[in-house]
């Protein structure tokens, strides 16, 4: 859920922090008071297009911050994040968007700077923003076929897992058989240039870690007379008449004195014997590595000549010895491939045959589920319809997918054959139509309800913006929608813009948006509404300017209706 937005010289509002809670919020307020616009700063906040008219006039930028709750592990704004190297800690998310006056824009999702198109990726899985003439996710036809999977849950996704696993192998040895098949000309050219490559990499003999272990003799070279002083140095400290070997030796046969006289002195005795012998065994080591010390200048060309050899491979095979040598071995598989070219299409045609039938057969079991669970969401769409007084509305999930007598791979998708869109019919005897082509504003607000009761629960995003679709209706279509918005907010986060008193009633949170003068400017400001205060905004909805005893008595109605509503 969206939990705290802030927004700052954006638009007239000059400074707003608004808190929201779970269930409803209902913003309410006169024409002009600033309600859209803070749809539209939460619309710029997950990805929207933004502009520098946005910023408030002699400001240099507006600033929104949104800070986001995600309280399921599975949520896939999670994988979404992870996917941009971006970490998700506790469940909180906070974006945030800055328009400069010159229209620039900064992006940061949990503090990371990313691209706009990064902030609508992830901003998309937590809010759908719903106006009365905007095509949101459950207008786009592309979509409808992952959203009866969605409806279709458990049984449908075993299905599509069965299918994705073969079409995975089967589209692998496609991609070979059709590499294999390629022109003869350019499967030579190939073959060439794959064989240069093998010989090269082969002359060159590399070891792994042969260039880690190059460059770490490089710099020992390169800095030989620092290594070189510093032994020296080490050596004649410890080493010689006064130094620190001689001293601790003295010690050590002070303290043994000290011990024949008293026993307490032993253990020091042994601290500084023991001290003494790892000196002693420190200085034969230095001595011995000076004594082998010695600086080769040819060593250190020869070294230098490998590493650049190695480097060139590097530029051409891979950024390590192993990538270069794992490529090897690639191209000698793909070169023995080419020169048994025949027996391998042969192989590889056999393969592709057993796994076509498969294949057939899961595409036809996911259809077959698919079919079932279409069956019961034009079911449940139709209740959702005849809730909201369509029940003359005709609602249909059409399939138009391939056929197996006219299988060819490029019909298949990773997800199966199927294509689906929604159809429906709003008017008797009228055709069914695309869902997109519904153009009527109270009707599409109707429908759009009805798919968003049903989809809600299924589709996981944290937040719902409904803005002004309660446009054109009233009386008891006007109820209808109040409690199918308030039924979607049992699943998810819902704010809403609306000027139905119906919707306002069913509100778990209402927050009142209004305009101030403050120093000859104008600006936005938000109230959250007590429960009397909720009966004069009520009263205001129903009535207009002049509010009446009869129309707080309405409001009252109202609201003692929603609480029922809510109970049941």
């Amino acid at each position: 859920m969206l939990q705290e937005l802030s927004i700052k010289n954006f638009a007239i509002i000059d400074s707003l922090a608004l808190s929201f809670e779970e269930g409803l919020t209902v913003l309410s307020g006169e024409t002009g008071a600033g309600k859209s616009i803070i749809i539209d700063a939460i619309h710029l906040l997950v990805g929207g297009r933004g502009s520098a008219e946005y910023v408030r006039h002699g400001e240099k930028k507006a600033e929104i911050e949104g800070l986001f709750i995600l309280d399921d592990a599975a949520h896939p704004c999670f994988e979404k994040a992870s996917s941009f190297g971006i970490e998700i800690e506790e469940g909180m998310i906070v974006l945030r968007r800055e328009i400069s006056n010159s229209g620039k824009s900064v992006c940061r999702v949990n503090g990371k700077l990313v691209t706009i198109a990064i902030m609508r990726e992830i901003g998309g899985a937590l809010i759908d923003i719903h106006g009365q003439h905007e095509h949101q996710e459950l207008m786009n036809e592309h979509l409808h076929l992952s959203l009866l999977d969605q409806f279709g849950g458990k049984e449908i996704h075993a299905n599509v897992i069965s299918y994705r696993e073969i079409y995975k192998e089967y589209s692998t040895i496609h991609k070979q058989l059709t590499r294999l098949n390629e022109n003869e000309q350019e499967m030579a050219h190939r073959l060439d240039l794959i064989t240069f490559q093998l010989k090269e990499i082969q002359e060159a003999d590399l070891k792994l870690k042969e260039d880690e272990e190059l460059l770490e003799e490089k710099r020992k070279l390169m800095n030989f007379e620092k290594l070189y002083e510093a032994l020296q140095t080490s050596y004649s400290s410890i080493q010689g008449e006064g130094k620190g070997l001689d001293w601790t030796g003295l010690a050590m046969s002070h303290l043994e004195t000290a011990a024949d006289l008293d026993t307490q002195y032993q253990k020091t005795l042994e601290a500084v014997s023991n001290a003494f012998y790892v000196l002693e065994d420190a200085v034969h080591q230095i001595s011995g590595e000076l004594d082998q010390l010695e600086f080769e200048p040819d060593r250190l060309d020869l070294i230098e000549t490998r590493l650049n050899e190695i480097n060139g491979l590097k530029r051409k095979y891979g950024s390590s010895v192993e990538e270069i040598l794992a490529y090897g071995s690639k191209i000698e598989e793909e070169i023995e491939t080419i020169l048994n070219k025949d027996s391998h299409i042969s192989e590889l045609q056999n393969k592709l045959q057993s796994l076509e039938k498969d294949l057939i057969i899961e595409a036809k079991n996911l259809t077959q589920s698919r079919k079932k669970w279409a069956k019961k969401l034009t079911v449940s769409i139709h209740e959702q319809l005849k809730q909201l007084y369509m029940d003359k509305t005709k609602f249909e999930v059409r399939f138009s997918g391939k056929k197996e007598e006219a299988f060819s791979f490029s019909k298949f998708k990773k997800d199966g054959w199927d294509q689906v869109e929604f159809f429906i019919s709003t008017n008797p005897g009228e055709p069914l139509k695309p869902l997109s082509k519904v153009a009527s504003g109270g009707e599409l607000s109707r429908i759009m309800l009805a798919l968003k009761t049903i989809f809600s629960k299924h589709q996981g995003i944290t937040s719902i913006i409904f803005d002004e679709v309660d446009t054109g209706v009233s009386g008891r279509v006007a109820q209808a929608i109040a409690e199918k918005i308030y039924q979607v907010a049992t699943h998810s986060q819902v704010m809403c813009i609306s000027h139905l008193p119906q919707v306002a009633a069913m509100a778990d949170s209402h927050l009142f948006i209004s305009k101030k003068l403050t120093k000859g400017r104008t600006s936005t400001a938000v109230k959250r509404l007590e429960e009397e205060e909720k009966v004069k905004e009520i009263s205001r909805m129903i009535s207009g300017v002049e509010i009446t005893d009869l129309t707080q008595e309405h409001a009252k109605e109202l609201l003692q209706l929603a609480s029922s509503i809510k109970e049941t």
